[in-house]
């Protein structure tokens, strides 16, 4: 797994697309977080990082979908996938290899940031004004919602040699995952199932998190839904890989 893992960052690294996409990601980060007067933090009058946790996991969607579409579609398409079959891996660990790989490129974009954590620090009045926990909150609750769209990102590449279509397919998955399912809760509310189908949504739980506290029934549920998602992408690869 170690050595799949190595692969994947060296050839992520070592193209243009990780670079491009980790710099769109903190180009417009940075325009909400500074520029635009709607969501510019120097305009809320408080100290906090309220807009980055805010847009990030939209950003994400993109950002997550461009990182790992190549994934298994490249591999099928190169036909290199015959090759690393033949490998002494398993499909475990070729599964688990790229997860991590993605998840350290979220990692890897995520670091940047810190830069505007200070930066909000310093300008608390006084120097310091700033919810802490609740801070380090969200940036666990950024991580969790990186790995399940990782792993969401992993089974759409997984399913098709096309990288347009696996981007595609993981934005939309992400999209429904992440948003849609809370949205939608009430229309479950006449059969008492509102918040059953809320609890279901990524949103509901990243809020939950994103407070600073940390619920064990949140972070089963990352940990749940990132397993689902992996387990599923195993399936289907070895299903497929021959």
């Amino acid at each position: 797994m170690l050595s799949i893992w190595i692969k994947e960052v060296r050839g992520f690294l070592s193209s243009l697309i990780a670079y491009v996409v980790i710099a769109v990601f903190l180009l417009a980060i940075g325009l909400f977080m500074w520029i635009y007067p709607s969501t510019n933090a120097l305009d809320y009058g408080t100290a906090g990082l309220d807009t980055l946790f805010m847009m990030a996991p939209w950003v994400f969607i993109f950002l997550i979908s461009a990182i790992t579409m190549r994934s298994f579609a490249e591999e099928k398409k190169s036909g290199t996938i015959e090759l690393l079959s033949t490998h002494p891996v398993t499909d475990w660990q070729i599964v688990l290899g790229k997860y991590l790989a993605g998840l350290t490129l979220v990692l890897f974009a995520l670091v940047p940031t810190l830069l505007y954590y200070y930066t909000i620090y310093k300008l608390g009045s006084p120097v310091g004004n700033i919810d802490t926990g609740a801070t380090w909150g969200s940036y666990l609750g950024l991580v969790f919602l990186g790995s399940c769209y990782v792993s969401i990102g992993l089974l759409a590449s997984v399913i098709t040699e096309n990288q347009i279509v696996s981007f595609i397919l993981s934005t939309f998955f992400c999209f429904i995952c992440f948003s849609v399912l809370g949205q939608t809760s009430e229309l479950f509310a006449n059969v008492g199932l509102e918040y059953a189908v809320e609890w279901l949504g990524i949103e509901h739980h990243y809020q939950s998190i994103s407070r600073g506290v940390v619920d064990t029934r949140d972070v089963l549920y990352f940990l749940s839904f990132t397993a689902a998602f992996l387990g599923i992408t195993h399936f289907i690869f070895g299903r497929k890989k021959w």
